[in-house]
């Protein structure tokens, strides 16, 4: 991998919110939910202040990035996406490790993931195990998120 991790500026809001939904889009969902899940995939330039964000970027230009919401000695990532033509590069590999030492050096000793169920096994391989299921139906159709934790 080639690009460079660092701290997610405010003024990237609209670029990570981009690299969101083209993600979620690249699993092949329908519009509706897309555009149901707009407020969840939306990252907002309050959001980055507020909270540990961070981006692969390669130039100036961000191509991946996550998110961690951090509450004592817990974790949650809140985010972990990849612009698809980058996807397979090791970018999400890199970028779930970053998270993993941020989120030990701000104190957490676990973290929890509510998966898109496409993302499971890439959670999986990076060390995480499964730990219960997350409701999730839309339009009537019965979804279920895989839950994981990573032990810090």
């Amino acid at each position: 991998m080639s690009a460079v991790i660092r701290r997610a500026r405010a003024g990237e809001a609209v670029a990570l919110t981009e690299i969101a939904h083209a993600a979620k889009r690249h699993r092949g969902y329908p519009e509706a939910w897309i555009a149901r899940w707009r407020d969840a995939l939306t990252v907002t330039p309050a959001y980055i202040r507020d909270h540990a964000v961070f981006v692969a970027a390669e130039g100036e230009s961000p191509r991946g990035f996550y998110a961690l919401s951090i509450d004592g000695s817990d974790a949650v990532l809140d985010h972990l996406w990849i612009a698809p033509e980058r996807m397979g590069r090791g970018m999400g590999r890199a970028l779930f490790r970053h998270a993993v030492r941020t989120a030990g050096a701000y104190g957490a000793a676990r973290l929890e993931i509510d998966s898109d169920p496409h993302a499971e096994e890439f959670y999986r391989r990076m060390g995480a195990r499964r730990i219960g299921e997350v409701p999730a139906d839309v339009d009537g159709v019965r979804r279920v998120l895989p839950r994981l934790e990573a032990v810090l």
